[in-house]
C-alpha cells in the first residue's frame, strides 16, 4: 500500500506544487481546469480535519497541565468523578497490578478487557462472586476529563467542559501566532516542533526496552495478523493512515512544494522525507509496544487485550503505564509534550494548505492574511466547543469516521486520474525532468497510471460494500447522525462534479470546444526553459517566468516575474 499508493502520490504531489508553484485550488486549475475542483475537495477535507484534530491536542495540553504533581491524578480512586468500581494501579512489580478497596488482585486473576477505544474495563473473579471494575486512567478520561457519563449520545452534548474548551482556545492562540506572518515565522517553529518528538521518541525507547516484558511486546509487534486483511475496514483505515502520514489529498505537499525553488530536486526530497516519515512510525511502534509488553506482563493478560486503538491507547494505557514507572511526572510531562508538538507540526500544515490555497486564488486573502487567519480559528474553535462539551466525544468520533476517510481516498483517485490519463504522463515527466535534469522511470509511469488508481478503486469499493454504519462502545449511532457524517464526506467529494459543471459553463465556445480547453494546462511548456528565482526576498515568484535557454537573465529583480 505505501510503496504503490503512498510513495507515488507523495512524489506527483511535490513535483506539482514544485513546478506550478501555487496552492492546491490554482495548481489544480491550471493542470486540469475541469479538475479544478479537486484543489477545492482537499482544502475542504483539510477544514474538517481541524475541527476535531486540535481537540486531540486540547486533550494532550490537559494532561501535560495534569502531570505537574507528584502523584499522577489518573493513577488514584479518590477522585470526586470516580466510582465504587474504581481499581488503582499497584505501583509495585509484585505481581499484582490493579488494587481495588485497598485489597490487591495477583495477576493469575481472570482479567478481561474489551477491544473498544476507551475500554480498560477490568473482570476479577473471586471463588464466591464476580464484580466488575474500571481502571483509574480509564475513569479519569471518560468520566474526569470527558464526563462522557453526563451524556446518553451525540444528541445530548450537556454542558460545555471549559477546561478543555481553554486548552482548545490556547492551541488555537499557538497555531495563530505561528502562521499569522507567514511560512517564515511557521517555518521557525517547525524546527521545534519537528525535532523534539524525535529526542522524546528515542528517550523513551530506551526507557521502553528496558522494562521488563518488552521483548514480548515488541515481538507481538512483529508478528503479522493476516486474518485481519479479510475486514474491509482494515484496508480502509490503513490507507488512511498512509495518507494521514504522507500528506497527499491534504493539500500541504502542494503548498510546501510551492515553495522550493524551481530546480530544487524533488526526487531526492520525495525519497527522502518517506523514508523518515516511515521509518518514525516504525520506531514509535517499538515505543509504543514495549510498553505494552511490560503492561501485559504485569496485569497478566494477553498483550492483544492490553493493546487498544485510537484515544484509548495514547490517553488511556500508555499514561497507566507511565503510571507505574519510577518518576512517573518526569515520563508523563515528556511524553506529553511530545503528543503536543507533533500535533501542533501536523496542524500547522493542513491550516497552512488552507491558507496558501485560499491565498493564491483569492489574492484579497492574502493581502489580509492576519486577519483571514484569525477568523479561520475563530470557526475552528466556535466549531471545536462541540467536542469539548460532556458529549462531545460523541461528535468528535463522528468527525474522526467521516472528515477524511472515504473522502480523501476519492480525492487521492481523482488526482492520479486527472494527472496520469488527462494531463499526460509524459507531459509530467517532462515537466520533472525540466525541474531535476532527469525523467522518472518506469516505476513510477506504472504506479501513476495503472497502479494506484486500480487500487484505490478497489479499496474505495471494498469499504463501501462492508460498510457498517457508525457506533461506538455499544452506543449505535441514530440514522441522522449517519447522514450527517455522509453529508460531510459527501460535501468535499462533491466539489469535484461541482465545479467541473461550473467550469463548463463560464467557458465560452461548444461544448466541444470547452472541454478541449478545459483539460489543456494552463502553463504552455517549452522544450527548453530555465526559471529565474527570487533571490531577493525568497518568496515565490507570482507566476512563473518560462523562457527559451537562450535568453539570459540580467536581473533577479521582482519585474523579472510576468
Amino acid at each position: 500500500m505505501l510503496f504503490v499508493g503512498g510513495i507515488p502520490l507523495f512524489y506527483m504531489e511535490l513535483a506539482l506544487g514544485q513546478f506550478y508553484r501555487k496552492g492546491a485550488i490554482t495548481s489544480w486549475g491550471r493542470i486540469v481546469p475541469l479538475f479544478k475542483g479537486i484543489g477545492f475537495a482537499v482544502v475542504l477535507i483539510a477544514f474538517y480535519v481541524d475541527f476535531f484534530y486540535n481537540v486531540i491536542i486540547a486533550w494532550a495540553l490537559h494532561f501535560f497541565f495534569a502531570s505537574f504533581t507528584s502523584q499522577l491524578p489518573w493513577t488514584t480512586c479518590s477522585n470526586s468523578w470516580n466510582t465504587p468500581q474504581c481499581a488503582e494501579v499497584n505501583h509495585e512489580f509484585n505481581g499484582s497490578f490493579y488494587i481495588v478497596n485497598n485489597r490487591t488482585s495477583m495477576s493469575h486473576t481472570n482479567i478481561s478487557e474489551t477491544l473498544s477505544d476507551l475500554e480498560s474495563h477490568v473482570e476479577l473473579n473471586s471463588t464466591q462472586q464476580s464484580t466488575n471494575y474500571t481502571s483509574a486512567a480509564w475513569e479519569y478520561f471518560v468520566r474526569g476529563l470527558l464526563e462522557l457519563n453526563q451524556s446518553k449520545g451525540i444528541d445530548d452534548l450537556g454542558r460545555i467542559k471549559w477546561d478543555i474548551a481553554l486548552c482548545l482556545l490556547v492551541v488555537y492562540l499557538i497555531c495563530y501566532f505561528s502562521l499569522w506572518k507567514g511560512i517564515s515565522t511557521s517555518g521557525k517553529v517547525v524546527w521545534f516542533t519537528a525535532l523534539f518528538p524525535y529526542v522524546v521518541l528515542f528517550i523513551l525507547l530506551v526507557r521502553g526496552i528496558t522494562l521488563p516484558g518488552s521483548a514480548e511486546g515488541i515481538r507481538y509487534y512483529l508478528s503479522p495478523n493476516f486474518e485481519a486483511l479479510k475486514k474491509a475496514e482494515v484496508w480502509v483505515d490503513a490507507a488512511t493512515q498512509v495518507y494521514f502520514s504522507l500528506g497527499p489529498g491534504f493539500g500541504v505537499l502542494l503548498a510546501f512544494a510551492s515553495y522550493n525553488k524551481f530546480h530544487n530536486n524533488v526526487y531526492k526530497d520525495a525519497m527522502l522525507t518517506s523514508l523518515i516519515n516511515c521509518s518514525t512510525s516504525f520506531l514509535a511502534g517499538f515505543v509504543i509496544f514495549s510498553v505494552l509488553g511490560y503492561m501485559a506482563l504485569r496485569s497478566g493478560k494477553p498483550i492483544d487485550q492490553v493493546a487498544t486503538e485510537g484515544p484509548g491507547l495514547v490517553f488511556v494505557v500508555y499514561p497507566e503505564a507511565i503510571a507505574t514507572m519510577p518518576g512517573s511526572t518526569f515520563w508523563s510531562l515528556l511524553f506529553f509534550m511530545m503528543l503536543m508538538t507533533l500535533g501542533l507540526d501536523s496542524s500547522f500544515g493542513g491550516s497552512e494548505a488552507i491558507i496558501t490555497a485560499l491565498s493564491d486564488e483569492y489574492p484579497i486573502i492574502g493581502r489580509h492574511r492576519e486577519i483571514f487567519v484569525g477568523c479561520l480559528f475563530s470557526v475552528y474553535f466556535v466549531v471545536g466547543l462541540a467536542s469539548c462539551s460532556q458529549g462531545g466525544f460523541y461528535f468528535f468520533n463522528l468527525l474522526d469516521r467521516f472528515a477524511a476517510g472515504f473522502s480523501i481516498l476519492v480525492a487521492v483517485l481523482f488526482e492520479s486520474i486527472a494527472v496520469s490519463w488527462i494531463y499526460g504522463i509524459d507531459r509530467f515527466c517532462q515537466d520533472i525532468k525540466a525541474m531535476t535534469g532527469f525523467c522518472p522511470g518506469i516505476y513510477w509511469r506504472v504506479c501513476w497510471k495503472f497502479i494506484a488508481p486500480i487500487f484505490l478503486m478497489g479499496i474505495i469499493g471494498y469499504g463501501l460494500w462492508d460498510y457498517k454504519p457508525l457506533e461506538y462502545d455499544g452506543y449505535v449511532y441514530p440514522m441522522w447522525a449517519n447522514l450527517l457524517g455522509w453529508c460531510i464526506a459527501g460535501s468535499s467529494i462533491a466539489m469535484i462534479p461541482t465545479v467541473a459543471i461550473y467550469q463548463i459553463i463560464i467557458t465560452p465556445g461548444t461544448f466541444c470546444q470547452r472541454m478541449k480547453i478545459l483539460v489543456t494546462p494552463y502553463v504552455v511548456q517549452h522544450d527548453s526553459m530555465i526559471v529565474v528565482d527570487n533571490a531577493i526576498t525568497n518568496e515565490r515568484p507570482t507566476t512563473l517566468l518560462i523562457i527559451d535557454e537562450n535568453f539570459k537573465a540580467t536581473s533577479t529583480d521582482r519585474s523579472t516575474y510576468v
